[in-house]
């Protein structure tokens, strides 16, 4: 599980590249009376990220007020696809904020826009787009879509939910429920509704054939007639792979047999990070449901739900809304952060430099002496699973050893993941470089040689 990052100001190596600078221990002793009354403020929930002031963003790099800088290989979570501050999305923010920053449900001309951009993005039959705030507003809706479909086409028995271990589709209860961790839904008293099932990653699950699948369900006595939706990530948020096109087709024929919905949750995956504008596109098939989310609006909270009419249309109108959804000032962003990854060529530059960035997690990971179980790789999003030596058993303190070391050498991480917060993702904004991103993942390499 996470941890809280020391707030002793440690000496550091001192840097001066052209996308790192370190001047100062870190954390900044300045800052730590700061970061201090921040955690008596806020839960302690909130105090799982590495001790760095965000004052500034440029382009690749995060800056502090002290003059360091950091190459952000986070895009603050996957989010800043455009990278920071990109002056279309500011100036768009700007022009927006001056003229309506609120509208509720009623139309406006940023809605509009947006809602007919994203369809023109999204194959047939994804062409009706419900826009919410947050990615688990979003796997929620698809939650709440899919047990409606379930009732209304099979009547009250239809109404179990399919999703995947080790899954996160975010922390509220509907998602918690969906999600694969058991140590995230404590909290919640069992709902037989929800069944996980192995995800065919060829790590944790060997057999990543269509039929575990079934035989999961039959050894649990889930009948094909009962489910009411299959959700699941397009890539998971621990790692990076993504089911075989023979795995993908099958399902969709299952669901089709069975008249099921299925989502998939493209929260992470959605807007270029995967080298093609949706990670699904990589599967062969059209989902009836996909939730966005995190890169739509290059760091505005906007989400929003595709998906095929017959299933965004069961509720009538002011059944299915939302406070701030389609808020302007979030819209008018989504619009300019879309067109800048469709003028400047991001998603065909996640697909130019997934090259580099599998040989440099592949590198990574040989340094690692069997501490780096899988490296996966797919655009610009890497997962490193640090395990303990011979086993699949996470070693969330290396991994959490080596995201403090590199924050320290001004490359800028997350903390650690997934199953016991052990894996590392890679996910720089989609703006980056060959150079810049050459230059982390050597950084990187550096402290797992030496840590490992």
């Amino acid at each position: 599980m996470a941890r809280e990052f020391p707030l002793v100001p440690q000496d550091a190596k001192k840097v001066e590249t052209r996308y790192r600078r370190i001047a100062t221990a870190i954390p900044v002793p300045e800052s730590v009376p700061m970061l201090e009354e921040m955690r008596r403020c806020e839960p302690r929930s909130m105090s799982g990220q590495p001790p760095i002031l965000w004052a500034k963003g440029d382009g690749v790099c995060v800056i502090d007020p002290w003059g360091n800088r950091f190459l952000d290989f986070s895009s603050g979570v996957l989010v800043t696809g455009c990278g920071h501050a990109h002056p279309r999305i500011t100036a768009a923010i700007q022009a927006q904020a001056a003229a309506l920053y609120h509208a509720y449900c009623f139309p406006s001309a940023p809605r509009i826009e947006l809602v007919q951009k994203l369809v023109s993005l999204t194959p047939e039959p994804l062409n009706k787009v419900f826009l919410l705030t947050t990615g688990a507003e979003a796997t929620e809706c698809c939650i709440k879509l899919g047990m409606t479909w379930g009732r209304r086409n099979g009547g009250p028995r239809k109404r179990r939910v399919v999703s995947f271990h080790n899954s996160f589709h975010g922390r509220t209860m509907g998602a918690q429920y969906a999600g694969g961790s058991a140590a995230l839904k404590e909290w919640l008293d069992p709902d037989p509704r929800f069944v996980q099932v192995p995800y065919p990653d060829g790590f944790r699950e060997r057999d990543i054939s269509f039929d575990r699948f079934l035989s999961s369900l039959a050894e649990q006595s889930v009948d094909a007639q009962d489910v009411c939706l299959v959700l699941s990530e397009t890539y998971p948020g621990v790692d990076v792979s993504m089911w075989t096109r023979e795995y993908a087709a099958r399902m969709r024929e299952w669901c089709n047999q069975h008249n099921i919905v299925l989502a998939l949750d493209e929260v992470q995956a959605g807007f270029g990070r995967t080298g093609k504008w949706f990670g699904f596109e990589h599967l062969g098939i059209v989902p009836d449901l996909i939730a966005c989310g995190k890169g739509i609006a290059g760091g505005m909270p906007l989400s929003a739900v595709i998906g095929r009419p017959e299933v965004m249309d069961l509720y009538p109108p002011g059944a299915m809304t939302s406070t701030h959804s389609a808020n302007t000032v979030c819209c008018a962003a989504a619009l300019a952060n879309i067109k800048v990854i469709e003028e400047e060529g991001l998603v065909e530059n996640a697909a130019r430099l997934e090259a580099v960035l599998r040989d440099g997690a592949s590198r990574i990971a040989q340094s690692a002496k069997g501490r780096i179980a899988t490296a996966n790789t797919r655009g610009l999003v890497a997962a490193l699973q640090f395990v303990h030596s011979g086993t699949t058993d996470p070693d969330a303190e290396l991994a959490w050893q080596v995201t403090k070391r590199a924050v320290e050498s001004g490359l800028m991480l997350f903390a650690p993941v997934g199953v016991g917060g052990g894996a590392i993702k890679i996910c720089p904004p989609l703006i980056i470089n060959e150079e810049a991103l050459r230059e982390g993942l050597e950084v990187l390499r550096e402290i797992v040689a030496e840590l490992a």
